[in-house]
């Protein structure tokens, strides 16, 4: 599965800006940078200077690549222009923001106060950023017909199938769609098309004369629809609400112990939670409140340390298990984490079926407002694995994926199934999966490389999930609200 990505334009205002021209108002212009790197900044694209204005409207619109699986840190810097060189290093910074694209496309119009440098306040000076994803989402839908088609087999009908065929810049074609075969014993539909295409085959046509052709195919029906995007969906207001689940099984070893899976090291980290900031980073912009619900299982808890849950508030409070942003999970991680007796089995079930719940009550809402993400880090193979199946076939239905990151050494081939990558899976009475929802990857294929990398692709999938369930429940976007006039001079 390729990443999601998307072409999407930010259109720029401010007000309010500093004035730094003796006796007139400032020049602005605003420049788009990218992080790269640690601590390195590229120029994107820049607007046009807009003369004598401190309350400007850009007219040119920045435009770059969205990546959904990837947090792309972006900056905008207004600076006064006050030569015909394109170098900044010697105009009046204006003041500027640091943001993600995320929260800019989950946000549709945003507003910031613009700082000169962290904490320091470029006087009353805003800027506002709308964005819009660059796309043709138009498709046509055609219902077709044949009839009179020549016989290809030996003994009956034929097996006739379309192939739809594009021709590209260097005067090629290129196949672009193939129908499913329709054996004629089905019969085809016989009423007169609108328009009709006759099938020529030149060999036959070469030696006949009275070659009339091989058979009629008509357009029934030609309808143009809209193709949503995952954007489309977003910029409407879905939230993307994200949910964790820990493993805590004896099988991770004692946390006091260097050899412990969810031993801390010197710098605080371990594979559990390098998982947790990887994914939990991109995904936390697209949840307004920043609340998100954690659970641990497999562990026996205080005060009596009696019988192993299998799904248990993080922070202990399950009356109300949210927790503050990532950091908020990190923490109530490291601080449950002494007071836990690692136990078993390993049971995903409980926990699959209770977000599950949650989102079956968000889908009461029949629109497309909701969407719900639920990670589970484990190091270990499946005890109920036959429950999980059935819990997932049923989340199909609903507005829900599920990624499992693998830590550990272990073969996690029961995990393997459950993605179902390399077949459908099944329930244990042999329903299918409605749609695809889970996503497995071992942390340690990402063990050397850079923390985004484990994000970039257990998310692949999610936008085009997103995507699915809505569409199977024929949920068109929300439309966003319509977005305030600029402030005129």
């Amino acid at each position: 599965m390729a990443d999601c990505v998307s072409k999407v334009e930010l259109s720029v205002s401010c007000s309010d800006l500093l004035d730094k021209d003796v006796g007139s108002k400032s020049d602005p212009l605003c420049v788009l940078l990218q992080k790269s790197g640690s601590d390195k900044w590229t120029e994107l694209c820049r607007t046009e200077r807009v003369k004598n204005c401190s309350s400007p409207s850009f007219s040119q619109r920045l435009r770059l690549d969205y990546h959904f699986e990837t947090v792309q840190n972006l900056k905008l810097g207004v600076y006064d222009i006050d030569n015909s060189s394109s170098d900044l290093g010697d105009d009046d910074y204006l003041g500027g923001v640091e943001l993600t694209l995320g929260q800019i496309v989950s946000s549709k119009t945003l507003t910031r106060p613009l700082q000169l440098k962290k904490g320091k306040p470029a006087g009353k000076g805003t800027i506002t950023v709308c964005s819009e994803e660059v796309k043709d989402n138009r498709a046509i839908e055609l219902e077709l017909e044949a009839k009179n088609l020549d016989k290809k087999d030996t003994f009956g009908k034929s097996d006739p199938f379309l192939e739809f065929f594009k021709q590209g810049d260097d005067g090629k074609w290129h196949l672009v769609h193939r129908t499913e075969v329709h054996p004629l014993s089905q019969s085809w539909i016989y009423l007169a098309g609108v328009v009709e295409f006759q099938c020529i085959h030149p060999e036959k046509q070469k030696k006949k004369k009275s070659y009339k052709n091989s058979g009629v195919v008509s357009v029934k029906k030609c309808k143009l629809l809209t193709q949503y995007s995952f954007l489309d969906y977003v910029m409407g207001g879905c939230q993307i609400n994200f949910t964790v689940g820990i493993d805590f099984t004896g099988s991770n070893g004692d946390p006091r112990s260097p050899n412990s899976l969810h031993y801390m090291s010197p710098d605080g980290l371990n594979q559990y939670l390098s998982a947790l900031w990887s994914v939990g980073q991109v995904v936390q912009d697209y949840d307004t409140d920043k609340l998100f619900p954690a659970f641990g299982f497999g562990a026996k808890l205080p005060p009596d340390y009696q019988a192993a849950h299998h799904e248990f508030a993080l922070n202990f409070n399950p009356t109300n298990p949210y927790c503050q942003g990532i950091q908020g999970i990190v923490e109530a991680y490291r601080m449950v984490l002494p007071q836990l007796r690692l136990s078993g089995p390993t049971n995903f079930s409980p926990i699959i079926t209770h977000v599950a719940s949650i989102a079956a009550a968000a889908a009461q809402a029949n629109s497309a407002s909701q969407y719900f993400v639920l990670l589970i880090l484990t190091d270990g193979e499946i005890t109920d694995f036959d429950q999980t199946r059935d819990a997932i076939v049923r989340a199909s239905r609903l507005p829900l994926s599920i990624i499992i990151v693998g830590v550990g050494p272990a073969d996690f081939q029961a995990m393997e199934l459950l993605d179902g990558d390399d077949g459908v899976l099944r329930s244990t009475v042999g329903e299918a999966v409605s749609r695809d929802i889970v996503q497995f990857v071992p942390f340690r294929k990402f063990k050397d490389a850079p923390m985004s990398s484990l994000a970039q692709s257990v998310l692949a999938e999610v936008p085009t999930q997103l995507v699915s369930y809505f569409k199977m429940r024929g949920f068109e976007p929300a439309k966003p609200p319509v977005k305030p006039a600029a402030p005129k001079e």
